[in-house]
């Protein structure tokens, strides 16, 4: 997760891949801790990375081993080497620095740098910004990382389900990635199949 904001569609894909028991490696930018402290009633600990691990293992109801947060440097993590990157990675919410780093290679961070690996060893990239309007710049930047094969997908929920909630259009957004991610959901009917 990046500092865009947005922070509650990676919340709720976080709270959606742990019960489905997914194993799941988070990074989460310093920018992305401080929008989720502005934008939900979630108020996260400034301690390490361990306490704050424990404090969303224990939000999201984790299972023991489940959840690993890394650091911003953690080089050492699977996530920053082929040789044990994971077969898919999503960004959400995806920040327009985070497009431009991840399109030119940067890698300044555990983040850039996942994405770099995943991008290099061929696995699933979903990146998903959060911003309006776009620039030419952000379009750039997507337009180049769709060609290198990551895959864009705006938080751009329909309306067709009629939703009632804020949650009801995050939750078209999660359902989506879960979608392209293989992993079976129930927030959101297949096109055509209304009964759900």
């Amino acid at each position: 997760m990046t500092g865009a904001s947005g922070a509650q569609y990676g919340l709720r894909l976080l709270q959606c891949l742990l019960a489905a028991n997914v194993r799941v490696w988070l990074l989460l930018s310093e920018a992305a801790q401080v929008v989720i402290n502005t934008e939900t009633d979630m108020q996260l600990p400034e301690g390490d990375e361990r306490e704050l691990q424990a404090f969303l293992a224990e939000r999201f109801a984790a299972q023991a081993g489940q959840l690993t947060l890394f650091s911003k440097r953690d080089w050492f993590s699977p996530v920053a080497s082929g040789t044990g990157a994971p077969a898919s990675m999503v960004i959400c919410p995806a920040s327009g620095g985070t497009l431009s780093a991840v399109a030119c290679g940067a890698s300044n961070n555990l983040i850039e740098r996942a994405a770099d690996v995943a991008l290099k060893e061929r696995r699933q990239l979903i990146l998903v910004p959060r911003e309006a309007p776009y620039s030419e710049i952000h379009l750039e930047n997507m337009l180049k990382l769709t060609r290198m094969g990551a895959m864009i997908l705006p938080a751009s929920p329909g309306f067709y389900q009629k939703p009632s909630s804020v949650e009801d259009i995050v939750d078209f957004v999660v359902a989506r990635l879960l979608d392209q991610l293989g992993i079976e959901q129930k927030l959101l009917p297949s096109w055509g199949d209304q009964n759900g």
